[in-house]
């Protein structure tokens, strides 16, 4: 029978506070989740993981990936749902769409509010995710993340909101949900799917190096010296460092480790414009500029480019056809 496969991963749509007060955790599964949010799609629903998204690996993501193939695999599965939480879900939803090669959709959601919260919006996301995974409509658009009525694409999507019911902000609005009705208004471009990443990707370690009004670059200098396979700095305004930065990228790249220049800031492209430390300078030692994608999404594109093996002479032009 055509369905709906609901994989649960854990996050807030699914933590309780319990008996005690001293923190709310992951505690319900997604059998459980699915009975409360209604609707009149044939579900069916299997926990991955139980866990809050701010604990997750990069092995807990292959895991996740492998079970979303799986799911797909299934020629009566319509499409994947996923119930995910809010802190790392634009990581989880690009590193699956980026190796997504499948006409079904994936769609994530999640909740602000806990499961006995006494309003909780876990149960409408979590339906209006199911109606967007089983409508035709959304084929070929890829991974998507629904919230609060709204399907965004993955790419480009981010958390932009710590509590409020609208979580998220970005990406491509593919469609809209309304009383279990959905509108379909965009088709996201989609890119050439990359390989599933293997248990190398478990290994990987990239990290994000901050940039702020008098920061140096002993902090860049010190991953670069514990050998990471990868930085990305997440740069001020449209991708600046300050002095001594630029040394340390050569110094990287000459080794072999390639490093991504993002921006701090929420929205924009980061393009190398300004000299003495500025992104001119950074890109000139060999960082690569990651265009729309913020410092986490090209994090993650970074991380399964170096998990592929990519050659460091061919990395800059593999990212940047990924954007």
């Amino acid at each position: 029978m055509t369905h709906v496969r609901v994989l649960g991963t854990g996050g807030t749509i699914s933590s309780r506070f319990g008996s005690g007060l001293q923190g709310a955790t992951a505690s319900d599964g997604a059998a459980r989740l699915v009975g409360e949010a209604g609707g009149g799609v044939e579900v069916r629903a299997t926990d991955v993981l139980r866990t809050g998204s701010y604990l997750l690996t990069f092995a807990d993501l292959r895991v996740l990936q492998r079970a979303v193939a799986a799911a797909l695999a299934d020629e009566d599965c319509a499409g994947v749902v996923i119930t995910h939480g809010t802190d790392t879900m634009e990581e989880s939803a690009f590193l699956l769409d980026l190796v997504h090669d499948s006409p079904k959709s994936v769609v994530l959601t999640g909740a602000q509010r806990t499961a006995d919260s006494p309003a909780p919006d876990g149960p409408g996301n979590l339906g209006d995710a199911i109606v967007a995974a089983a409508s035709p409509a959304m084929r070929d658009c890829g991974v998507l993340i629904c919230f609060a009525g709204e399907v965004r694409s993955a790419r480009g999507t981010r958390k932009a909101r710590t509590w409020s019911l609208s979580a998220f902000d970005g990406g491509t609005v593919v469609a809209t949900v309304r009383d279990r009705r959905l509108h379909s208004v965009a088709v996201p471009r989609r890119f050439p799917p990359l390989p599933a990443p293997g248990e190398r990707f478990d290994r990987i370690r990239v990290e994000v190096v901050p940039c702020f009004l008098g920061a140096g670059p002993g902090v860049l200098a010190h991953v670069i010296d514990e050998g990471v396979d990868a930085v990305v700095l997440a740069g001020t305004g449209i991708g600046n460092a300050g002095l001594g930065f630029g040394e340390q990228v050569a110094r990287a790249t000459g080794a072999g480790i390639p490093v991504v220049l993002s921006s701090r800031v929420a929205w924009g492209p980061t393009v190398p414009v300004y000299g003495n430390g500025g992104g001119v300078d950074l890109v000139d030692a060999g960082a690569v500029a990651s265009g729309e994608l913020n410092a986490y999404q090209a994090r993650i594109l970074t991380a399964l480019l170096v998990a592929a093996e990519t050659p460091a002479g061919d990395f800059g032009d593999r990212f940047r056809s990924y954007i």
